[in-house]
């Protein structure tokens, strides 16, 4: 018998039974549209960090004061002041893979502008800041150098604190207040909306460091620096040579552990991808049982079609049906259940996304090896759990099956 014929005969026999055909397929349906879905998930999730983190800069390096004290230790206040303003010049003038730095100060409270108010930060920085995180000025200027020798009272914002202290008007030249200290606007940046962590990027205040440091907080050590590499490949070069400058400016022996920590956007970037990853394949991993619930019903709708159909399958193999005839028709059975549950599981997996998408607003990313997976797991879960009824069926006696009641 060929395969044609064959192909024939077990299309028949689905179509006789459409509704039992259509419900053994919706395991394998609902398997297949949820490991799309969630792959989707996950990769989305996982293109949207790779995304942000590329806003802030793939080369940017952070060094904040104080060991690398995981677990939630409490720290010493001493420690936290370990890094200086001549950490930061040493840094500027010694390293040869930083393309730009920044040191950072902050100080959190209430913005006052005329009868308007909102709560927020004003950071201390140097004008290096805006190419290590890609920030811009849209309109006005940034500060000068000369604003950050004499810690002038001048300020850059960002469109979230325009509105709310602004609405309306133009704020250059105009004046907050911030614990008493007023500060002048001489620039606003250009918006860069919510990142994928869901944090506002535009509410933003930018001082000079010194201005913080003297008039707002009256310290003398930073509450970190920030830098960027020359290039991304270049990044654990910089690491390690910001780690020996910090080491010889701290007078720190070969046995000392280091008072400060280095943080690259690399080391970030591969920590966040190993947890989406993780988290990508728990939810595959879950998904993935409906597969294996949809073969189990294959398996089990053929047993009760090998049993329905024991006397034609002995008046088959009577007429000169070989075994192997037998074992084809119902392994093609099988694996057109499973395929065409497959075919519109992806439709459905890939509807599902997108309805996510736009409901939800969770970022997708359907990948092309995530469809061929699911259909192949699927192809191979109906050839798997179609294989033994099939078998079995192929093994029968003739004579015993025709005299099956």
């Amino acid at each position: 018998m060929n395969g044609t014929n064959l192909f024939k005969i077990a299309l028949r026999a689905l179509a006789n039974n459409k509704l039992r055909a259509f419900l053994t397929m919706l395991g394998i349906i609902i398997g297949v549209a949820s490991v799309i879905a969630m792959l989707a998930i996950g990769q989305g999730s996982k293109k949207s960090i790779q995304a942000q983190i590329s806003e802030m800069g793939s080369n940017m390096i952070m060094i904040h004061p104080g060991g690398d004290r995981r677990g939630g230790v409490r720290r010493d206040p001493s420690e936290m002041q370990t890094l200086k303003l001549e950490d930061y010049e040493t840094l500027r003038t010694e390293t040869n893979f930083l393309s730009a730095i920044s040191p950072n100060v902050s100080s959190s409270g209430q913005l006052i502008a005329g009868n308007n108010n909102y709560p927020s930060s004003v950071n201390g920085v140097g004008l290096e800041y805006l190419d290590i995180r890609q920030l811009k000025v849209e309109s006005g200027e940034m500060f000068t150098e000369g604003d950050i020798r004499t810690a002038a009272k001048v300020c850059v914002i960002g469109k979230t604190i325009v509105d709310n202290l602004f609405p309306g008007k133009d704020p250059i030249g105009q004046v907050i207040r911030f614990s008493q200290v007023p500060f002048r606007v001489v620039g606003v940046l250009k918006s860069k909306g919510y990142n994928s962590m869901g944090q506002d990027q535009d509410d933003i205040v930018l001082a000079p460091y010194t201005t913080v440091m003297k008039r707002l907080l009256a310290q003398t050590y930073l509450e970190g620096i920030f830098a960027s590499a020359l290039s991304e490949d270049m990044t654990d070069y910089a690491t390690d040579e910001i780690s020996e400058i910090l080491r010889r400016n701290h007078k720190l022996k070969a046995t000392d552990e280091d008072d400060f920590t280095i943080r690259s956007q690399q080391e970030l970037s591969t920590m966040l991808n190993t947890t989406t990853d993780l988290m990508t394949t728990l939810l595959a991993c879950i998904a993935g049982i409906s597969l294996v619930v949809g073969g189990i019903g294959i398996m089990n709708i053929m047993y009760v079609s090998v049993t329905e159909r024991t006397r034609e399958i002995g008046l088959r193999m009577s007429v000169g049906a070989r075994g192997v005839d037998i074992l084809s028709q119902f392994l093609i059975e099988a694996i057109l259940i499973s395929i065409t549950g497959g075919l519109i599981g992806v439709i459905l997996g890939y509807g599902a996304s997108y309805i996510i998408k736009v409901v939800v607003h969770w970022p997708i990313y359907i990948q092309p090896w995530s469809v061929f997976l699911s259909f192949a797991v699927c192809t191979v879960t109906g050839v798997f759990f179609g294989w033994y009824p099939a078998k079995k069926a192929a093994m029968l006696d003739p004579i015993e099956a025709i005299r099956y009641e």
